[in-house]
């Protein structure tokens, strides 16, 4: 099938693009190399999904021509986004790169005769402060990015039905692994050990919850909708790990795998974070047999081994 990825050169994107390409599919990959983080990094996960056979091109959702680039297409994975919590990103960014963005993605495919389907990258951050319950819970957004992301989300639903176009909506839970984005815990801590310096960690963060999913699982979650297709249309599906671990099992896995201690200073708790995520994924494994199985000792290795390999002493 011919699929276009938005943000390909992104974290998730990247991995899914490689999958993609790798298993015999035409991928367009579709990313505008934003200054969020260093272009530098961007491109080192650019040339890896290159070699795997996929093209990417660098386009701006939110202004550029995008006709051109969703002919033919049979499945758009809308992965693309102003991601994470971050007091120096403007409500302005939130909502140009996801909620302008992804309106004109749909508008640019409104009509198509190939679209089998529009999978919206969204996340468990629309629950809020707590991510817990089933896709039924109504969501309780507490940041800039979890408000503008269920407005995508929701956007994106509504235009499908509106226009007899195939959508659904993956809500993704902590992710990690591999080319994950510098300013999330485990890159910026495997960097901070590394270097022997302090690492700005959040007052009472040790003990919040998460359902940290390795990358590679997420991948699976995605791609088990080429394969369920209709039972996928209209519904908004959780993805990610059914088990919580706390940030201090995260920090520890970390220093295991580095074999040395971290050093930490204490600062003030970051507004809008979540408090607890818990994947309630009952829902993907019954349309989409889904059931992700990286335990974190594991992924967090294998996200160790590569930032040694290609970023530490290199970027």
């Amino acid at each position: 099938m011919k699929i276009l990825v938005t943000g390909a050169a992104g974290f998730i994107g990247s991995h899914l693009s490689e999958r993609l390409a790798k298993t015999g599919h035409e991928v367009i990959g579709l990313d505008c190399f934003s200054d969020y983080y260093a272009r530098s990094l961007k491109d080192l996960n650019a040339a890896d999904v290159k070699k795997s056979g996929a093209r990417i091109f660098e386009l701006d959702l939110a202004e550029s021509d995008l006709c051109e680039s969703v002919k033919g297409v049979e499945v758009v994975y809308h992965c693309a986004a102003q991601p994470g919590i971050s007091d120096a990103t403007s409500f302005e960014d939130y909502k140009r790169n996801n909620i302008t963005a992804t309106h004109r993605l749909l508008d640019a495919l409104k009509g198509s005769s190939c679209l089998k389907m529009f999978v919206n990258v969204s996340t468990s951050s629309v629950y809020g402060k707590y991510a817990t319950e089933s896709e039924e819970t109504v969501p309780e957004p507490a940041s800039f990015y979890g408000v503008t992301k269920l407005a995508a989300e929701r956007m994106a639903l509504t235009f499908g039905a509106e226009n007899d176009m195939p959508v659904c909506s993956l809500r993704l839970f902590s992710v990690y692994g591999p080319r994950e984005r510098p300013e999330k815990l485990y890159p910026k801590l495997i960097k901070s050990i590394l270097e022997d310096t302090e690492f700005p960690l959040y007052e009472g963060s040790k003990k919040h919850l998460r359902s940290f999913t390795y990358v590679d699982d997420i991948v699976d979650g995605f791609v088990a909708v080429l394969e369920n297709m209709e039972s996928c249309v209209g519904e908004i599906i959780n993805i990610g790990w059914d088990q919580e671990r706390s940030t201090a099992d995260g920090i520890k896995a970390v220093e295991d795998a580095l074999g040395k201690k971290g050093k930490y200073k204490l600062t003030s708790p970051r507004q809008g974070d979540q408090l607890r995520t818990f994947a309630n994924i009952d829902k993907a494994r019954r349309l989409l047999g889904y059931d992700p199985k990286t335990k974190l000792v594991d992924g967090v290795k294998a996200e160790v081994d590569w930032y040694k390999e290609k970023i530490f002493g290199v970027v």
